[in-house]
């Protein structure tokens, strides 16, 4: 009734009833690990086949959400927060917010409670809110005179040659900010960026950045985001965000004259067009040409 097979590196599992057939990836490339998988898939698929459920549940969204919080783990306590107060409002029937922005936010990760507890067999249904999950696109990038404060005045020396070093690669938060002597070679580093490992390459300014700092940076994501808010509060830069660093960086190469497909590379974009849906909102905007 039901098989396992390999393509393209990857397991699938494949249920036949009568003159119906369901296949579903198992996502994973182990053998040991599909056969483990292949009993519970293998009962989804039947019951999907059929039409017989074999949920023996019938969870609210307050109870489900209860499950997820608890079942899921390795989220950093202000996520964890943040999750447990969409869930509280959604449960209690709040409407979603207006700002686009936070309406986004909120759909997904109302979405993401569902489909677990789909995955699960704990629901019939995964009642996921059809909307926008991305949001606006933030456009605030540093000018110079922003960049050239910031870079003098932040006063904990590790935490400004970190700020700096975002700066000049253009890496993520998340790339650096846990870095270990054996990812730095001469004029690059080797990160796990979003779409797995990947190579930032060094500027002369970040190259002497990375050799001077001893010890590498140890930073939790939380305090990245909290310390570089203090620090530009005190400084009167506002509605600055650290992942802006970023957007600086990309936005000024290619206004330097760097095709968007280096850039998108340089960034580790997955493809040029998502580099394309968030600069080209940018380059209509004026703002200060400075130099890397």
């Amino acid at each position: 009734m039901a098989s396992i097979y390999k393509n393209n590196n990857t397991w699938y599992i494949s249920v036949n009833i009568g003159n119906k057939r369901k296949s579903k990836s198992l996502k994973t490339d182990d053998y040991k690990v599909a056969r483990a998988l292949k009993p519970h898939i293998e009962s989804q698929l039947i019951a999907e086949l059929t039409g017989i459920s074999k949920t023996n549940e019938r969870l609210t969204f307050r109870e489900l959400a209860k499950r997820f919080l608890k079942a899921e783990d390795g989220w950093a306590p202000s996520t964890y927060d943040l999750k447990k107060h969409i869930y509280s409002r959604h449960a209690a029937g709040y409407p979603l917010p207006t700002n686009p922005n936070t309406r986004a936010i909120h759909i997904s990760h109302i979405n993401a409670c569902w489909n677990w507890g789909f995955a699960n067999n704990l629901v019939e249904k995964a009642n996921t809110i059809k909307g926008d999950t991305k949001g606006e696109f933030r456009v605030r990038t540093y000018t110079n005179d922003e960049l050239k404060l910031m870079f003098a005045e932040i006063t904990d020396e590790s935490f400004n040659a970190f700020v700096r070093f975002t700066y000049y690669t253009g890496a993520r938060s998340g790339e650096i900010r846990c870095l270990s002597r054996e990812n730095v070679l001469e004029r690059s580093l080797v990160v796990k960026g979003k779409t797995g490992r990947r190579m930032v390459k060094l500027n002369a300014q970040a190259a002497k950045i990375i050799q001077d700092q001893d010890p590498l940076w140890s930073y939790r994501k939380d305090f990245v985001s909290h310390k570089f808010k203090q620090e530009v509060r005190k400084l009167g830069i506002k509605d600055a965000r650290f992942h802006d660093l970023r957007r600086t960086f990309g936005l000024n190469l290619i206004k330097q004259g760097m095709s968007i497909y280096k850039v998108s590379k340089l960034l580790g974009h997955s493809s040029v067009r998502t580099t394309e849906q968030h600069y080209a909102p940018l380059l209509t905007v004026e703002i200060e040409d400075f130099d890397l």
